[in-house]
């Protein structure tokens, strides 16, 4: 096969430089970029005089021609080519003649990668909002079914003050709401489009760089055509969006995790996923859950090495920089499949919340609310802590909650309490109470979860 650089060269590539230097095994899955990428710089070019409109028409067709019969499986895409640059150029002019070759005319393949790179990113960053988007809606209605569903709320993994499963899962809707903004982001400064930068230094052709950058919906053509070339911030800064969703998906599939053990029992996983043991017949395993948390490092990997790859290059294109690709697309395709699947588990688990709320009694999650009764009752609140800490050594000896005890029993150890302190300490009121904005208090929770239906139906 010839290459599209063969003219300098007199002596054939060495096979093995040959296959270490080509790249069509993993960037074939940008061939609908190029292809589109193709079709704008193409009627551009004959917009500005550099093709005939018959030559265009016949590119146009070409290359359209070659991703139907791709996507229809009658075209193959082999390793006979250098990347899938070659390979589109090669069998457009092999079936439309001349034209074909006049396709490259004021284009470099650094600017040709770097605007197929773009568009692939741009693609998935759109599918990655819309996945979020869906893990919200999700979110939401858990939210919405939960907004009395008590639990206990934890720091160091210590039960500290009661909660509602609203206000926990409303955690998570503020990080995955975060990400969206991050993809919103990324998008919005990467919408420039570096067609028409050459291979570094821009083109001696007279090319309309707003119309290509009109044509593949670009905010505009990029400034500078050496860092139009060099360029992969936008891809890193993908990648880091990446791994903060997946570290947000794997602090979430910990907490299912802990909550799906025997210890804690808050939750069942649905059969559809979950596996089982080959030899304990009992087991019901979390896998899901956990190929997220595990998956997660695979992201950073990504991140990592595109970072290494970039930090020595001097301007403008190196050929380090097709490995932006291989870890790039195995992140997305990773961060891709563990958002479906952990949405779909979500969407089917069971919360116990009958022993969410009785683990909140038993874990004393009511003794700040305890001592703030005691306070209220004119108690300075370093006594009222340390009367409420003789009382929690009294329920652990008899095994029993705060709400428990008998009020000649909480006299015995404080004459202050009253009847009321039942009142007070109850999980209902303590979590009632809290209405600060943020707060787990149903009614403040119940405004918050306007707000967050309002921001998803824009």
């Amino acid at each position: 096969m010839a290459q599209l650089w063969g003219g300098r060269f007199t002596k054939e590539t060495d096979k093995m430089v040959y296959a270490f230097n080509a790249s069509i095994r993993f960037d074939q899955r940008l061939l609908e970029q190029d292809i589109r990428g193709s079709k704008a710089h193409a009627t551009m070019l004959a917009k500005c005089g550099l093709l005939t409109e018959e030559e265009k028409e016949q590119i146009l067709t070409g290359l359209e021609g070659i991703l139907s019969d791709v996507q229809a499986g009658s075209l193959e895409i082999t390793d006979a080519y250098e990347d899938v640059h070659s390979f589109v150029e090669a069998v457009l002019t092999e079936r439309i003649g001349e034209a074909g070759k006049r396709l490259h005319t004021g284009r470099s393949r650094n600017d040709q990668v770097a605007l197929d790179m773009k568009l692939y990113t741009r693609d998935r960053i759109d599918e990655t909002d819309g996945l979020l988007k869906e893990l919200l809606e999700v979110l939401l209605r858990l939210m919405q079914e939960n907004l009395t569903t008590y639990m206990p709320g934890f720091t160091h993994l210590q039960k500290a003050q009661p909660l509602t499963l609203a206000h926990h899962l409303g955690a998570y809707f503020e990080m995955f709401m975060r990400d969206r903004s991050r993809m919103q982001d990324i998008r919005k400064r990467m919408n420039l489009c570096p067609l028409g930068s050459g291979a570094l230094a821009g083109t001696t052709y007279p090319l309309d760089r707003e119309m290509t950058a009109s044509l593949l919906d670009f905010d505009g053509p990029t400034g500078n055509s050496m860092d139009s070339v060099s360029d992969r911030d936008y891809l890193i800064e993908y990648l880091s969006a990446l791994s903060m969703i997946m570290m947000h998906l794997s602090r979430f599939s910990e907490e299912l995790i802990l909550w799906n053990s025997n210890e804690y029992q808050f939750v069942e996983m649905d059969d559809t996923f979950s596996t089982g043991s080959s030899i304990m017949p009992q087991k019901k395993n979390p896998d899901i859950a956990e190929l997220v948390r595990g998956k997660t490092g695979r992201v950073y990997g990504a991140l990592m090495s595109l970072l290494t790859t970039m930090k020595g290059l001097p301007l403008a294109y190196n050929k380090d920089m097709q490995e932006d690709k291989e870890m790039a697309f195995d992140a997305m395709d990773t961060a891709t499949m563990c958002l479906k699947l952990f949405t779909g588990m979500l969407d089917t688990i069971t919360f116990k919340t009958d022993r969410m709320a009785k683990s909140a009694m038993m874990g004393f999650t009511n003794a700040t609310d305890a001592a703030d009764y005691l306070v209220m009752k004119g108690v300075p609140f370093r006594d009222a802590h340390s009367i409420i800490g003789k009382l929690v050594l009294t329920c652990i000896d008899l095994g029993c909650a705060i709400d428990d005890l008998t009020l000649d029993q909480l006299k015995e150890i404080c004459p202050v309490f009253e009847e009321d302190v039942f009142d007070a300490i109850s999980l209902e009121t303590c979590v009632g109470k809290r209405l600060t904005k943020g707060a787990p208090g149903p009614a403040v929770m119940q405004k918050q979860i306007e707000l967050y239906s309002a921001y998803l139906a824009k």
